[in-house]
C-alpha cells in the first residue's frame, strides 16, 4: 500500500485532479482509498455522482461512538474507489484541523486500511494553511509522498513554497517525501517557465502538466470525472499518464 498525500491552495483544482487520478488509478486495475480532508467535503463528490456523502465528522456527532461502523464513514464509488470525507466542525465553532485528527483516528480505530487493504490512499489536503492538522498527511506515517498541484499564479506557487517549507520540516524525521508537482494549468503566460523558475528556489519539478480543458467542466457537471464520463478523450489520456507518472515517482 502507498499512501500519497496531494496538497494545493484552495480553488486550484486540487479534488478535480485527485478525483480523476483515483478513477485513472483504478482503472489500471488498483484498489483506490481518497479521504478528503478540507471541510468543503466536496473532495469525492464526483466520484460518487455528484452527490456529497457524510462525512466522519458528521457521523460521529449524529451517533454514539460504540455504533459506528465502516459502512457508516466508507463509501465505493465509481469503479470501486473507496470514498471518504473526513468533513469539519460546524462553521464558526472548531477547528478545522482537528477534524482531521478526529477522522483519521477514528479510521485507524476502525481498522479501515486492514479491513479494505487498498492499494494506493489519496489524502486530498487544503494547502493555503499547513496548521497542526492539516499537516497530518504529513506526519505519523500517513502518507509517503506528497505531490502538490500548483499553476502558474503567484498565490499557487506561494502555497506551494509554504507546504515544501512543511514537507522539509518533517523530511529528516523520516515523514512524506515530497514528489513534485502537477501543473493545473490556468493559461497564465508562460506558464511552464514561470513555474519551472520557481521551482528553481523551492525545490522538485513538474511531474505533469494538466491542461486546461471545458471537457473537464462538463464532466463535473454530470456529477462525474473525465475518466468516467469521456474515457476516450484526450483530457482522460492526460489523466492516465499522470497516475503512471505518479506511481513511477513514488517507485512502484
Amino acid at each position: 500500500m502507498i499512501k500519497v498525500a496531494i496538497y494545493g491552495k484552495g480553488g486550484i483544482g486540487k479534488s478535480t485532479t485527485t478525483a480523476n487520478l483515483s478513477a485513472a488509478l483504478s482503472k489500471k486495475g488498483l484498489k483506490v482509498m481518497q479521504i478528503g480532508c478540507d471541510p468543503k467535503s466536496d473532495s469525492v463528490k464526483n466520484l460518487c455522482g455528484g452527490k456529497k456523502i457524510p462525512s466522519v465528522l458528521e457521523i460521529l456527532r449524529t451517533k454514539k461512538t460504540d455504533e459506528i461502523k465502516l459502512s457508516d464513514l466508507v463509501y465505493e464509488g465509481y469503479n470501486g474507489v473507496l470514498c471518504v470525507e473526513a468533513g469539519g466542525p460546524t462553521p464558526g465553532i472548531g477547528c478545522a484541523g482537528r477534524g482531521i485528527i478526529t477522522a483519521f483516528e477514528k479510521l485507524e480505530e476502525l481498522n479501515a486500511y486492514e479491513i479494505y487493504k487498498p492499494d494506493v490512499v489519496l489524502y486530498d489536503v487544503l494547502g493555503d494553511v499547513v496548521c497542526g492538522g492539516f499537516a497530518m498527511p504529513i506526519r505519523n506515517g500517513y502518507a509517503d509522498f506528497v505531490f502538490i498541484v500548483t499553476s502558474g499564479e503567484m498565490m499557487a506557487l506561494y502555497a506551494a513554497s509554504n507546504i515544501v517549507s512543511a514537507i522539509n520540516n518533517f523530511g529528516n524525521r523520516g515523514y512524506a517525501k515530497y514528489a513534485g508537482v502537477i501543473l493545473n494549468s490556468r493559461n497564465v503566460e508562460n506558464e511552464v517557465e514561470v513555474v519551472q523558475k520557481a521551482l528553481g528556489e523551492i525545490g522538485g519539478k513538474i511531474v505533469q502538466i494538466v491542461p486546461r480543458d471545458g471537457i473537464v467542466q462538463m464532466a463535473e457537471n454530470q456529477g462525474k470525472t473525465v475518466v468516467e464520463a469521456y474515457p476516450e478523450s484526450e483530457m482522460t489520456d492526460v489523466y492516465m499518464k499522470l497516475a503512471e507518472k505518479m506511481l513511477e515517482a513514488c517507485n512502484v
